[in-house]
């Protein structure tokens, strides 16, 4: 019988992530009983938030030592004890860093044959879903305000920016290396990118943002946010995305000046995650879809091949690797 290629969390890093926190096993094939599917996984997403699972129950729970790596991914339907699901239908759902997995058919979500199947975990996945929500839904933008996204260059920040560009906004990114901020102004279409790494952010922001920041796309946390803050205009929007610069051992540290910067400037600073928006889905794939399709919208992917290099995959993306939206191809595509 064939086994079951899996990856788990050894044990909880308590610095930076590496690769001897992980652990590569062959379990038994799983065998769905009733309600289940067994899936096969075909593409694994990586993110951010995958580290900060490590940390504690955040949204979801947290991985322990012992457990699969938790992971989202898409995958295929082989057998199937559940109504509504049938061998050969693609599925969306917390998989893990697994080969194959038996789910309850509840969780997981039927998804179309819209090919290639990395657009689906991209632009039409968490992904873009994330950057559109976190932008139209949460701050907003209008035509002539200036947009700052950090992590300008991931998965999240490249949709960000591009969509503010189609709304009509001034947009400034912000990444790390000048060859990478180069590559957000020419590839993405970006107004302006700032390297954090090489350049002063409030010098910065005060040249490329000579009229303020109006709507902050906040990733990264940290002195970003810090410099942000600073920077915005009166009734200034800060969607809160997430705080990679705290995820993988860095400083807990806050911004300064919160409240008095919030009230004296009337900012609106707002967290959300991807899923408060599920009722607008529908809205976000349509857009995204027709954006992509016209080629408003650059649609960037980084697939490594092979579940064995996930460990490494997500270190590097931790280390901003990536350019666009990273994810492990685990097996071939379905004819």
């Amino acid at each position: 019988m064939a086994d079951n290629t899996q990856i788990i969390l050894r044990e909880r890093p308590s610095g930076k992530l590496q690769e001897s926190h992980f652990e590569l096993r062959h379990a038994p094939m799983p065998v769905p009983g009733d309600g289940q599917a067994l899936v096969r996984s075909v593409l694994l997403s990586q993110d951010a938030a995958n580290r900060a699972w490590m940390q504690g129950a955040t949204y979801k729970d947290a991985v322990n030592p012992g457990d699969v790596m938790h992971g989202y991914a898409l995958g295929e339907v082989v057998e199937s004890r559940a109504s509504g699901l049938a061998p050969g239908d693609l599925v969306m759902g917390e998989l893990g860093w697994q080969e194959y997995a038996a789910l309850d058919a509840r969780v997981l979500g039927r998804c179309s044959d819209h090919r290639p199947l990395t657009h689906q975990l991209s632009v039409l996945g968490i992904a873009g879903k994330t950057a559109y929500h976190g932008l139209l839904n949460v701050a907003g933008i209008e035509s002539g305000e200036t947009l700052l996204v950090s992590a300008a260059a991931g998965s999240v920040g490249t949709l960000v920016g591009q969509i503010g560009k189609i709304r009509g906004a001034h947009v400034v990114g912000v990444a790390g290396g000048p060859e990478k901020c180069a590559w957000v102004v020419d590839t993405l279409g970006f107004d302006a990118c700032i390297d954090y790494k090489g350049e002063e952010l409030p010098a910065a922001l005060g040249q490329h943002c000579p009229r303020g920041v109006d709507v902050y796309f906040d990733n990264t946390g940290g002195p970003i946010l810090q410099a942000a803050l600073f920077a915005m205009n009166l009734h200034g929007r800060v969607a809160c995305c997430g705080a990679v610069s705290m995820y993988d051992g860095g400083p807990l540290t806050g911004p300064v000046g919160v409240p008095g910067l919030l009230v004296v400037k009337r900012i609106r600073m707002e967290g959300f995650i991807v899923m408060d928006f599920a009722d607008r889905d529908a809205e976000a794939t349509r857009d995204l879809s027709a954006w992509a399709a016209d080629g408003s919208l650059t649609v960037v992917e980084d697939v490594i091949d092979g579940l064995e290099n996930a460990p490494r995959g997500l270190i590097g993306l931790l280390a901003g690797e990536n350019r666009g939206k990273r994810m492990i191809r685990v097996g071939p595509d379905p004819s």
